[in-house]
């Protein structure tokens, strides 16, 4: 289930990737956690659409995410859960932005360079 918990932060990293860069100070892993924690059930199991309060965690950490240092914090903290998760876990949080109405410009995965995120 912890893993769960950090893919679901995966799914973060890509809607923190696209927030617009302003100051410095980078959002925590714990926040990432804490703010997608409603997506765990719908990460776990997939499903048709995932809960209300999940794609609100994710809007909030899209427009929460204003500075690189943010986006990559974010990023390096799920790409270290997701090199960890099954195949399905992963499709499952990759599809969690757009079942949310948030375009982001990458697939989650394993294999992300967090340094490439702005």
């Amino acid at each position: 289930m912890e893993k769960a918990m950090w893919l679901v932060v995966a799914v973060s990293m890509v809607v923190v990737a696209l927030a617009p860069p302003q100051a410095e100070a980078a959002i925590s892993c714990g926040t990432v956690a804490n703010t997608l924690s409603p997506c765990i059930n719908f990460v776990l199991y997939g499903g048709a659409a995932p809960p209300t309060s999940c794609c609100e965690g994710i809007k909030t950490l899209y427009n929460e995410a204003t500075t690189t240092a943010d986006r990559q914090a974010v990023c390096s903290c799920l790409k270290s859960v997701a090199s960890s998760a099954t195949p399905a876990i992963i499709s499952n949080a990759a599809a969690l932005p757009g079942k949310c109405g948030v375009s982001i410009p990458y697939k989650i995965s394993p294999s992300t360079d967090c340094s490439s995120v702005h």
